[in-house]
């Protein structure tokens, strides 16, 4: 199946190169949601250091533009590779790469020309940044979707890694050495994707085991990702103890955020009679869960009491 769509374009007919087919190209809600994080952090870094946030509004903004490029060539690139089992996935034939709009050739254009552009821009912040977007966009790319993914049931794991990585950068565009609150937001990021892309694995296990992906509930079962799940966000109560620094009401409303998330996890402690609906549940709030937690970064850079 892989040689065969590879070594053809996949053209169902003629379909426009339009903005929206961009968009959808370079997953812009998933450029949306990394910028949240990754400017929260730069923003944090900023009142963290006393600077004045109006002078360094110009370095954020670059920073920003820079990281969705770097995210958008790279998902272009994943959505090139992901080609032949995304023909299989019913939930993927809306995608501008298999319905026609664009062929292989223009997906690598479009994928390698944003990152090395993205890139381009990070290096000229400073080294660190770009270096941290070289590791992600790799470890992404490479490690997770050409490796991991259609290989070891730990790919979700493996992929949360790269996909931690812009509040790292974000940081890392004011301070290179990276503070341990960088780190935090780091670890709060990989500990929040294996039970947000569990969840919604279990809601797709049928599509994802036609394809020969081997995500955890279609090797292992929905009991089985439901507990990682439940694992997963049960680390998360320890993460504000990493962040005592940004004042003793930010640790007990994270606390709060996760025991909330866990509580809902366990399904309020009732044994859930439906999976894939509890799944959708434990979903929509890791949808919430993110913004909510960096939006109280943000709010703990504009009180600055640290």
């Amino acid at each position: 199946m892989q040689n065969d769509v590879y070594g053809n374009d996949v053209h169902h007919g003629n379909r426009a190169m339009t903005y929206k087919a961009v968009k959808t190209l370079v997953k812009d809600g998933i450029i949306k949601a990394n910028l949240i994080p990754a400017f929260a952090a730069g923003f944090l870094a900023v009142m963290y250091y006393n600077q004045s946030f109006f002078s360094n509004v110009p370095l954020l903004l670059l920073m920003v533009a820079a990281t969705a490029l770097v995210i958008g060539g790279v998902a272009a690139l994943n959505n090139y590779y992901d080609r032949d089992i995304d023909m299989i996935m019913e939930s993927k034939q809306s995608r501008p790469s298999v319905d026609g709009t664009f062929s292989g050739r223009d997906i690598l254009y479009i994928g390698f020309g944003s990152f090395i552009i993205g890139e381009i821009l990070l290096f000229m912040i400073n080294m660190t940044a770009g270096t941290l977007g070289l590791i992600a966009a790799f470890g992404y790319v490479v490690v997770y979707s050409i490796y991991a993914k259609r290989h070891l049931v730990s790919n979700t794991v493996i992929g949360s890694i790269p996909g931690a990585m812009p509040p790292l950068i974000g940081w890392a565009v004011v301070d290179p050495g990276l503070h341990v609150l960088a780190w935090a937001m780091f670890v709060v990021m990989f500990l929040w994707q294996p039970p947000h892309f569990y969840a919604l694995a279990i809601r797709r296990s049928e599509e994802y085991s036609k394809a020969s992906i081997p995500m955890l509930p279609s090797v292992k079962g929905n009991r089985r990702a439901k507990a990682s799940i439940i694992f997963w966000v049960a680390l998360l109560l320890f993460t504000p103890l990493m962040m005592t620094e940004l004042g003793l009401w930010f640790v007990i409303l994270a606390t709060a955020l996760n025991i909330t998330w866990l509580v809902i996890t366990l399904n309020k402690f009732r044994p859930a009679k439906d999976d894939y609906r509890h799944a959708g549940r434990v979903f929509i709030f890791s949808l919430n869960y993110i913004i909510i937690f960096f939006v109280m970064i943000i709010v703990a850079g504009l009180l600055g009491n640290f």
